[in-house]
Order: structure tokens, then C-alpha cells, then sequence
């Protein structure tokens, strides 16, 4: 395959601002040119009707005329003659026929522009004609053309024909004037039009620009970046913050993510910190253990002594990669659990029988009470190696913090909702306020008081919060130093009472 092959064709896309900018010019361009054609037509339909009623009310006239003072010639040659004089801009012509089509008076040179044969079908006696006729002369005259019949008073009442003709050449000529000035403004109201909508389109955008600029600036090493600007006087950063309101939600929406990023990348560094520093430890006694073995010849029992010894490093190491792979899988979307409902009671009681000899070892009693509001027995619906590995989990910290003689409990009662509560509580040693937050932090340990247990692993806290989250409850801690810590798992409401 040849490399202009290999390279994938790039499709061409306008940009936001480009689209906004054509819309805005085709919406103002629609508007105005559906606004020119109705002016135009406006206009020329105004024209027409009033040329109209001009030339149907000289009809009347003339027919008033020839009705009552037919034989009054200069009424006639007044009206047909000398008042058409002043009419220069719009000159009419009239003309009056007998019935055999003899002209008895007409305009001025009326005849060499309106000849007699290019008039319409005269309207009747007792009709008034509305709508003209258009003709164009050869000299390039536009003519409006009526026609009507009308009666001479006196004793034989003869027909008489009227022909009126009206010039509007320039009326044509202000029509063009005007169609080309509406053109004018169409083509003005366009590029005007395009340069405010680039104006509105960049000052819109001017938002999305900051927010690209501000999300250029995001990098591993500046999380902290924010779109809203917090204020100090306000809880609420959309109250102080200058974005539209259409973008409120998206740069809120937009920060929250970056408060998830950066809290995960926060745990990610301390994850590979604490990692690295669990795993150090056992790879240097490892390391070391060897060295030594390998410095000089030894006897087998001195060998066999390194192996016992590096066995248990990798013991620790082998349970740390277990309650990794585990942490990984409880996180994973794809994560199931086969849940069953258990009897708490018997559940509880093989996890005592289990930890009872490292219990009376340490000198510590340990117990197991349900609630006395709770008739018989509890069960749980939860997976039954995930509830013991929670359950121990818990029980073997309460043993390992908790000193001689004292009390580890567990307590399974019926909570608010149906929720299905098992506390483990010891009088032990405690955790410090500040530490409580971090308690269920991977490889997290409070203090130095309680990272003296070099078996554990710091896991099995963060264990425990991920088997409640696969089982969509929760794990709460509460403890007081010198006094003891109290660890309530909470299942979902669908436990029950076995009475």
C-alpha cells in the first residue's frame, strides 16, 4: 500500500462559528428579499388600482357629460382636450367614437399613439370597467387601455364609444428605480448582515475559546485548573462565574470531571508510592538474605534458614499481588458477584471459631451478639466469600490493635430500610480524628503505632470498601483514640428476620 493510501482522507468540516455566520446571513437574506417582494408587489398592485379607478372615473364623467349636454360640444373639448394638458407625468388620452367608429373629438395627436383597432371590446352602458388593458407602443410608450360604451341624451339617445388611454411610462420607470434600490438594500443587508453575524458568531464563541484555552493548559502538573472561578463569599461558583447560562452546566459539569481527575491522579501517584514502598521492603530483605547466604559456604541448616525466611517475603508478597489483582477486578464495570441469601449467624460464628485461637492467643475475648430487637436469626443476601473475607478482614484488625484483655464484638442487627448491619467493634487502641478519611485508602496505615504489624499489608480496608461497593452498601468507620473503633458494614434493605 502505497503512504498516500495509508493516510485516511480528512473530511472538511465547517466550524461553529462559520455555520452561525451563514445562518444568521441566510436568515436575514430570506427576510429581507420575503420583504422586497412584498413591497415591490405592493407598490405595483397600488399603481394598477389606482390607474384603474383613474380611468373608470374619466369614464363616468364622460358618460355624465353625454348624458345630460350632449349637444355641448366645448363641455367636451374641454374635458377630452384641455384637461388632459396637466396630466405631463401621467398624460391621458381620450376619444369618442359613434357607432360606426367615426371619431366626433379625441386627444391631441392621440391617433399616432393609441390607433383606434388597439382597444379592447368596449364594457356596456351599465358597466364600469376596473381593469385595464396593457399595450406598448412602438415608440416605446407603456399604455393602459379602457374601453366603454355610453348614450348621448336627447330624443334618440345614440351610443357613443369612449376609449381612454393612459401613458405610464413613468410609472415603469419609477417601478425600475425602485426595484433597483430594493436591490440595492438586499445586497447591502446581506453584507452587512454577514459582518454583524461574524461579529455575534465570535463574540458568542468568545466562551468556548476560553474554555479551549483553559483545557490547553490542563497537563498532568496543572490539575488544579478550573472553568469556574469559585468565589470565596459564595458556595455556589455559578452565582460569581461570567458564563452564559447555556455553558453554566457544561464548565460545571467540566470541573466536577477535573475534581474526579485530579483526586484519581492524586491516588494513582500515592498508589505507585505506596506500592513501590511496599514492595521495597520485602525485595531488600530478599535481596540482603541472599547476599549474605551467598558470602560464604554455610551448613544446609543456615540454608534452610533463608529459604524459611524468604518463603515468608514471599508469602507477604504473594498475599499483596493477591489483594491488588482483587482491588482490580472489585473496580472493574464488568465486576459480578453471586449473591445468596446467608444466615448470619452461622457465617459469623466459623469466622470466630477461625480467628478464636490467634484471639486467645493475644488475650482477647471475642463475641458475637444480635440485636434484641431482631426475633431469631439474620440473613444477608451477598456473596458468601466476599461477606466472610469482609467480615475477617475486619475481625483481624480489631484483634491485631486491640491490647491484653480486652473485647472484640460483632453485632448484626435490622437497620433503617431493611438494611442489614454488622458492626465489629474493639476497645483497642483507636485511630486519631484526621486519619478517618483515609482509613479505606490503599497501603494507608494512621500511624506508627499501627504500622507495627509487619505482616499486614495495608489492603484490607480498601478490600473491604470495594466488597460493599460490589454489593451497592456501604463501610463506616468510627473510632476515638485510646478508646477503640467501630467498623458497620451496611447491605442493602432486603435482609430479613428468621424467626
Amino acid at each position: 500500500m502505497s503512504e498516500t493510501e495509508a493516510k485516511p482522507e480528512r473530511v472538511r468540516t465547517w466550524s461553529i462559528k462559520r455555520r452561525l455566520t451563514v445562518l444568521y446571513v441566510v436568515s436575514v437574506f430570506a427576510m429581507l428579499l420575503i420583504s422586497t417582494i412584498f413591497l415591490y408587489w405592493v407598490l405595483v398592485n397600488r399603481l394598477q388600482i389606482e390607474d384603474g379607478q383613474f380611468l373608470a372615473a374619466k369614464i363616468g364623467l364622460l358618460r355624465e357629460i353625454l348624458s345630460q349636454e350632449p349637444n355641448n360640444a366645448e363641455v367636451l373639448e374641454e374635458e377630452v382636450k384641455w384637461e388632459t394638458a396637466p396630466f405631463r407625468l401621467a398624460k391621458y388620452y381620450a376619444r369618442i367614437l359613434d357607432s360606426r367608429d367615426s371619431v366626433l373629438i379625441e386627444t391631441e395627436k392621440m391617433s399616432s399613439i393609441a390607433p383606434i383597432g388597439i382597444f379592447p371590446q368596449p364594457a356596456g352602458v351599465s358597466h364600469v370597467p376596473l381593469h385595464p388593458t396593457k399595450w406598448k407602443s412602438g415608440d416605446g410608450h407603456n399604455l393602459l387601455l379602457m374601453s366603454a360604451l355610453a348614450v348621448a341624451g336627447g330624443k334618440s339617445h345614440r351610443t357613443r364609444i369612449l376609449q381612454l388611454a393612459l401613458d405610464i411610462s413613468h410609472e415603469d420607470e419609477l417601478i425600475s428605480d425602485y426595484k433597483r434600490e430594493l436591490l440595492l438594500v438586499l445586497v447591502a443587508g446581506i453584507l452587512i448582515s454577514a459582518g454583524v453575524g461574524i461579529f455575534i458568531a465570535g463574540k458568542g464563541l468568545r466562551p468556548i475559546e476560553r474554555i479551549t484555552k483553559t483545557v490547553q493548559r490542563i497537563s498532568a502538573h496543572q490539575l488544579h485548573q478550573r472553568l469556574l472561578q469559585h468565589s470565596a463569599t459564595t458556595s455556589d461558583s455559578r452565582l460569581k462565574s461570567n458564563w452564559p447560562v447555556e455553558l453554566n452546566d457544561l464548565a460545571a459539569a467540566f470541573d466536577e470531571m477535573l475534581d474526579r481527575l485530579e483526586a484519581s491522579f492524586n491516588r494513582l501517584s500515592q498508589f505507585s508510592a505506596d506500592l513501590a514502598h511496599e514492595l521495597r521492603t520485602p525485595i531488600n530483605n530478599l535481596i540482603g538474605e541472599t547476599e549474605v547466604a551467598l558470602s560464604r559456604d554455610r551448613s544446609p541448616a543456615d540454608y534452610r534458614e533463608v529459604l524459611e525466611s524468604s518463603l515468608e517475603e514471599f508469602s507477604r508478597l504473594s498475599h499483596v499481588i493477591e489483594s491488588l489483582l482483587f482491588l482490580a477486578r472489585a473496580e472493574s464495570p464488568e465486576a459480578h458477584v453471586d449473591k445468596k441469601d446467608l444466615a448470619l449467624r452461622s457465617e459469623i460464628q466459623n469466622i470466630i471459631e477461625f480467628y478464636e485461637a490467634i484471639a486467645e492467643e493475644k488475650g482477647v475475648m471475642l463475641s458475637y451478639r444480635i440485636s434484641p430487637e431482631t426475633a431469631g436469626d439474620l440473613t444477608v443476601n451477598a456473596d458468601p466469600t466476599l461477606l466472610r473475607q469482609a467480615i475477617s478482614n475486619l475481625v483481624s484488625n480489631a484483634v491485631h490493635y486491640t491490647r491484653r484483655g480486652g473485647n472484640v464484638e460483632i453485632d448484626a442487627k435490622l437497620g433503617a430500610d431493611r438494611e442489614v448491619e454488622i458492626s465489629v467493634s474493639d476497645n483497642g487502641i483507636g485511630i486519631a480524628e484526621e486519619h478517618l478519611p483515609r482509613i479505606f485508602d490503599r497501603f494507608y496505615r494512621a500511624d506508627s503505632s499501627r504500622s507495627e504489624n509487619k505482616t499486614g499489608s495495608g489492603l484490607g480496608l480498601s478490600i473491604v470498601r470495594s466488597i460493599m461497593r460490589l454489593h451497592h452498601g456501604t463501610a463506616e468507620v468510627a473510632s476515638e483514640p485510646g478508646k477503640g473503633t467501630k467498623v458497620t458494614l451496611k447491605f442493602p434493605g432486603d435482609g430479613q428476620s428468621a424467626g
